[in-house]
Parts: structure tokens; sequence; C-alpha cells
């Protein structure tokens, strides 16, 4: 069983009230985890860099992913600017708790892909605010959750649910000791999340500000990331999404390292 922090499309699930009231902070996980989040997607997105001093730098991605039972593939594209553009990026998300998700980076300047190991997936992806471990879902088992409040996120219910990682393996993979995740009581998406990094004294705040129904299927059409420390911003990540598709014909070879550093 897993869940995703910064996860991109969201179904709604219906619960009644009266069962909603009685559920533990795990089967609240285990609803956002189970819900259908769309298959065969495709979507362009346009991911924005801002540092401390509102500097901005844009770039283009095109996305693609795919169920495989249980299991989840994901390709990206970087299209734009020049110094990106031919990059790709392509996940194997894992369902199964023993098993390693791969990931791997293609940078046309060295003309091959690049494994990351899971020494590496607490690092920051492409010089954004999401690291490598939030492009993948976390698994269930390695958590402990707790309900720590009930509120209101933009006029809708939520709980306040508390990620404590078990092992130091966790920590150390995904960068973070502590995750804070707020998930609506009437779709299960977590629309926001407060993230304490395991170095540095720094705390990382996610939000899905703008969502959508697309295709019968709950989409966050913006998300954001801002690292802060001691209350001051270090640097912000918003993604845009733009032309969401589902239920698109994909082939399998899509999803493969040939195609990865093949490009677009």
């Amino acid at each position: 069983m897993r869940y995703m922090f910064p996860l991109f499309f969201i179904l709604m699930i219906a619960v009644l009230p009266s069962q909603a009231a009685d559920l533990t902070a795990r089967q609240i996980m285990e609803l956002a985890d189970d819900r259908d989040d769309g298959d065969n997607g495709v979507s362009d997105m346009v991911m924005t860099l801002i540092d401390k001093n509102g500097n901005k730098r844009a770039r283009k991605i095109r996305s693609y992913t795919k169920d495989k039972g249980k299991d989840k593939q994901r390709i990206m594209f970087f299209i734009m600017p020049a110094d990106v553009k031919d990059t790709g990026f392509l996940t194997y998300d894992y369902d199964e708790y023993s098993k390693d998700d791969d990931q791997w980076l293609y940078l046309p300047a060295l003309g091959k892909s690049k494994r990351i190991a899971t020494s590496d997936k607490s690092g920051a992806f492409m010089g954004s605010d999401f690291n490598y471990s939030d492009m993948t879902s976390k698994n269930l088992d390695a958590y402990d959750f707790r309900i720590l409040d009930e509120k209101e996120v933009r006029g809708e219910k939520v709980w306040v649910i508390e990620a404590i990682p078990k092992t130091k393996d966790e920590i150390d993979e995904t960068g973070y000791t502590k995750s804070v995740l707020f998930v609506r009581q009437d779709n299960y998406m977590v629309v926001r999340g407060v993230h304490w990094v395991n170095e540095g004294g720094r705390i990382k705040y996610m939000d899905s500000p703008t969502i959508e129904k697309i295709d019968g299927v709950w989409t966050a059409t913006k998300r954001t990331m801002t690292t802060k420390k001691n209350k001051k911003t270090l640097h912000k990540t918003e993604l845009n999404f733009y032309n969401v598709k589902f239920n698109q014909a994909l082939e399998q070879e899509m999803f493969s390292l040939r195609r990865l550093e093949k490009g677009l």
C-alpha cells in the first residue's frame, strides 16, 4: 500500500459521513492510496523555479503515465528552455513494499541514462523543491499515522494526519523525518503537506491551490512546493498542468529506456 505526497491526478471516492467519522488515520491513507488516479494520462506541465529574490526560471515538460496493475510508470520529457531540452525522466513506481522504485534520468550532454540510486532520491529533482522521492508514492507500511485535527482548506473539510517514518532507511531515502498531510474528507485528496527535511533545518510546504475534475478524475492543475528555514523562504517551485487527458492510447514501448533516450 502506497501514498503519494506530491500526487498529480486524483479521483473522488464517496463515503457516507457516518462512515468517515469512524475512520482511522491508516484507513484514510488507504483510501487516498487506493483511489483511481486515471490511467494512460498525458499532460503538459510548466515548472517554474523561483529563488529567494523572486527571480523565475520556467521549464516546459510533457508527461505520460500508465498503470501496470498496482504499479505505475511515468515518463517526462523536458521541451524547453535550451539548457534542459531533451532531458528525460523515467519512473517505475512499484506497489510492492520490498521492491525499490526504479528511476532514470537522461541527460543529452552525456548521451546516456543515469539510474538514480536509493541514496540519491532525497536530492532535488532538476533543481526544484521536489526531490526524486516525491516523484513516486510512499509505502504505507513504512509509516505510522495518526489524526492530529480536523480543519478546513479553501472551505473544504480536511483531516490533518501526521506521518512518521518507521526506519532510518526511509528517512534517508525520502529526506523527511516527519510529514503532516491535509486530506480532504470528500475525495481523499492530499491537498497540503508539511515536510520536515532531515538535514539543514528546512521545512517544505506543499499545496494544491487549483483542483479540477477532468474526465471524471479530480486533478491538481497547480501544485507548489516551498522550502523555508526559520520562516524565511529559500526557494519555491510551481507546477502548472495543461492539456490534461486520460484514457489515451499509450504503448508500453513509451515507458522504456530506449524511448527515454530517443525523446519525443
